[in-house]
């Protein structure tokens, strides 16, 4: 019988009870006293004694007993997101079996990355025998009459999703199980008819635990997390499994298929998606409903319903208008029943990713529930920031310039996101070049300047894009291929552009538009625009930046991400020199080759990149600097100066500290390794596009001509440190001869012209210079390091830059 993913509320609220508990109570029976909890597995529990047992069907002539689904997830999390155990992490679902052999009965997880066509036994058998299976668990058998059973409780209690491990990885200590204080719950052990779920009070104790766990856990010391197990039946036959399209954008289910012809390869890309049919009459027999949590406050909740609503006219678009709903969870439904598709409500101490995946049959890639994680406090940090943009004075108004309609204006694209995900739809990283074509897209605020002042009248977009739609109808829609294959060439001529995330996250990567938080069709002109919104907030900057009665010592938190504005759109500019785009084409499609960008626009975005270098653009005014006093000094948790710059002028703010840190990110960007090494092939191909030597000279000029003394004289000199450094990086390392020869020509030109000037620093730069060249290294350690990057990615976790980790939708 399939697994019910949705279900009429009416059926649901009856459902969430736990179904047929009693108890057990005839004479001699091993039960006796016992919850009955009888559903997909038959469960007995013993609240006396914690423990829970099943009885199992008869094993067939194989040795099998039952195939199944399991999963497991946090019910309950640390609260920590530099860790990321969050309350609904977890893994995406293994198949598994319980297996009678001899006198025992073992749980195994299947080993589906490597397969065979059933229809020949042997062959199947030998990929069986080639790639090793898991033993997760044995029972003893134990009788009751006829019947077998085995005790569940250890395996329920053991550490199935790897947590020990997991914080030893995350430098947070040695941990064990406390089994004392490790127990399932009883009062959220459910039995239903295709799925049993289960909580366990999950306790990992360290005598010298990691920062996070210290400032998180209740004593610091032990950490009582909720480990929640879902027993699943396997779908019924009849799902339509959809090979995968590179021009799509859908999300992949990967396994190898050695039953595969000799000419067609062996890896197997499936799109996961959830199971549409319609009955006789059109209409959908099992709609996709996706529950938002009750526990996420208003007006954030309505935001979230309205997001995730977006997505109907994306199924109506596909054949399907009444095939996806949107509700709010029911309050004594457990958000991890897999029965349930949830976007959860997320706490942590700091600000962090949001991410949706969920469960899904590995064998086929139908997804069976959808699980999104919303953290709650980055709408405050888009809010602070929109009032570090004008102020607060439209904070609360309701206008369309209110710092928190703003705000929830991102949590509905956010909130449609990260649905997306949860729905089969991968990142298109290329969108935001076509009029906001998609809610895949990363979408920085479309802030504009216009008459002089900031326009937030385009700041987010409203409902799915052109690519979103042609998304849906593709891996939705009721189509054959021939007809799919239509749609791609169709979404192809109106030009919707498809960026995947490993050929966009990296700031190294080449393709112009590709890009993460950008806006617009031109990279370098929104890097010019970030600029111009920058310089008008750093100049209007004041104490109407917070409300009444709040420290002023908070400006010191909002003033980061407005001096750091440009951040990611300077990234997107850098990828248009030594940039090449390309499609994920096939072949006889029609699309073009990789194309390198025009020499033309090539210089043009050095020129913008190297204007985000000025030492006046890079100065704060003294108004503003008067203001950025200390915070009182009180117990804090943990991290209170992560979303602050250095601290190296305490208790004055230092503008040198912030200069270096806004050089250094420009730096990364400008000088990332694969684009040098992409300047010197693309300039062997044709001598017309720029060469590396000419960035470096251009730089070079830039850099070490601006005056030394002065105002702006000390961030001059931050911003030659910082070159010099990055330098260093580029003629170190593992990069190729070509790069690292150029890189150290172009070193030891500026150790010449700062041992020239003759001034303590020159002298102090040339001699940190000298230094390196006579005895290069593997890497570079800088006397004075760059403050890392506060974190800034409001979606996801994944790829690191700078030592933050970024953003991803498979973090589950």
């Amino acid at each position: 019988m399939r697994v019910i993913i949705s279900l009429f509320i009416g059926f649901i609220l009856v459902a969430c009870a736990p179904s047929g508990t009693g108890s057990s109570s005839k004479a001699g029976d091993m039960f006796a006293g016992m919850d009955h909890r009888p559903g997909f597995i038959d469960l007995y529990v013993d609240t006396d004694e914690n423990r829970v047992y099943a009885k199992l069907p008869d094993a067939n002539e194989d040795g099998e007993i039952l195939r199944l689904i399991h999963t497991a997830r946090l019910t309950a999390g640390l609260g920590s997101n530099p860790v990321g155990l969050d309350r609904g992490w977890g893994d995406s679902g293994k198949v598994v079996v319980f297996r009678k052999m001899g006198n025992r009965i073992i749980l195994e997880a299947e080993n589906l990355s490597y397969r065979a066509s059933p229809d020949n036994p042997l062959e199947e058998r030998a990929v069986r025998e080639s790639f090793a299976p898991s033993f997760l668990a044995s029972f003893d058998i134990r009788k009751s009459g006829d019947d077998s059973v085995i005790e569940l409780t250890e395996f329920l209690q053991s550490d199935v999703l790897n947590l020990v491990q997991y914080l030893k990885d995350a430098d947070q200590g040695n941990f064990s199980i406390a089994k004392d204080r490790t127990l399932v719950d009883t009062n959220n052990l459910f039995s239903f008819p295709d799925n049993n779920e289960i909580d366990v009070f999950f306790t990992l104790s360290s005598s010298k635990p990691g920062r996070e766990v210290r400032t998180t856990a209740a004593n610091g010391l032990d950490a009582t997390l909720i480990q929640h197990h879902s027993f699943v039946r396997l779908p019924e036959q009849g799902y339509g499994i959809r090979k995968s399209d590179p021009r799509a954008g859908a999300i992949e289910e990967v396994h190898y298929d050695y039953s595969a012809a000799l000419d067609a390869p062996i890896e197997t890309r499936l799109a996961r998606r959830y199971r549409l049919q319609k009955d006789a009459d059109g209409k959908t027999i099992n709609p996709i409903i996706f529950y938002i949590d009750s526990g996420a406050p208003e007006p954030i909740r309505s935001a979230l319903v309205d997001g995730a609503r977006w997505w109907e006219d994306a199924f109506a678009a596909a054949g399907y208008p009444d095939g996806y709903r949107v509700e709010i969870l029911p309050e004594d439904a457990h958000p991890l029943d897999i029965r349930y598709n949830v976007v959860q409500w997320v706490h942590r101490q700091t600000r962090g990713w949001s991410y949706g995946g969920g469960v899904s049959d590995p064998r086929t890639g139908e997804m069976l529930k959808g699980h999104v994680n919303l953290g709650s406090l980055r709408v405050r940090q888009d809010r602070m920031i929109f009032e570090g943009l004008v102020g607060t004075a439209k904070t609360g108004t309701g206008s369309d310039d209110d710092p928190i309609e703003l705000a929830l204006d991102r949590i509905r694209q956010l909130s449609a996101h990260e649905v997306g995900h949860a729905l089969g739809f991968a990142h298109n990283f290329a969108a935001s070049t076509y009029n906001k074509g998609s809610v895949m897209d990363y979408p920085a605020p479309d802030v504009r300047v216009t008459d002089g002042q900031i326009d937030f009248s385009q700041t987010y977009g409203v409902g799915i894009g052109e690519w979103d739609e042609f998304a849906a109808a593709w891996l939705y829609g009721d189509t054959t291929e021939a007809e799919r294959e239509l749609l791609v060439q169709d979404a192809l001529s109106r030009g919707l552009l498809y960026v995947a995330d490993t050929d966009a996250r990296s700031v190294g990567t080449s393709h112009p538009k590709g890009n993460v938080w950008d806006n617009g069709a031109n990279p370098v002109d929104g890097l010019k625009t970030a600029m111009d919104v920058r310089e008008i907030a750093l100049e209007n900057f004041g104490v109407d930046r917070i409300v009444e009665g709040q420290p002023l010592s908070d400006l010191n938190k909002v003033i980061v991400p407005i001096y750091l504005y440009h951040r990611y759109q300077t990234a997107a500019a850098a990828k248009v020199l030594g940039g090449a785009s390309f499609n994920y084409a096939l072949r006889g499609d029609g699309q073009a080759t990789m194309e390198i960008v025009a020499p033309r626009e090539q210089r043009a975005a050095l020129d913008a990149l190297l204007s985000t270098l000025d030492p006046k653009a890079l100065d704060i005014p003294d108004a503003t600097l008067e203001l950025l006093m200390p915070s009182l000094v009180s117990y804090s948790f943990a991290d209170s100066d992560r979303e602050l710059f250095r601290r190296t002028a305490y208790p004055a703010f230092d503008v040198t500290a912030a200069a270096d840190t806004a050089a250094d990110l420009t730096f990364d960007a400008l000088l990332d390794p694969r684009r040098a090494a992409r300047l010197v092939e693309f300039n062997r191909r044709d001598r017309a596009n720029p060469s590396l030597e000419t960035v470096l000279e251009a730089t070079h000029r830039y850099v070490m001509n601006q005056p030394l003394s002065g105002r702006t004289g000390e961030i001059s000199k931050a911003v030659q440190t910082r070159f010099a450094y990055a330098l260093m990086d580029l003629a170190s390392g593992s990069n190729t001869p070509a790069v690292q020869s150029r890189a150290y020509a172009a070193l030891a030109k500026v150790g010449q012209a700062s041992k020239a000037r003759g001034d303590d620093h020159g002298v102090w730069l040339s001699e940190q210079v000298k230094g390196f060249l006579d005895t290069p290294r593997k890497s570079v350690e800088p006397v004075v390091k760059s403050k890392t990057l506060p974190p800034g990615g409001p979606i996801g976790q994944g790829g690191i830059h700078n030592g933050i980790l970024e953003t991803c939708w498979h973090c589950d």
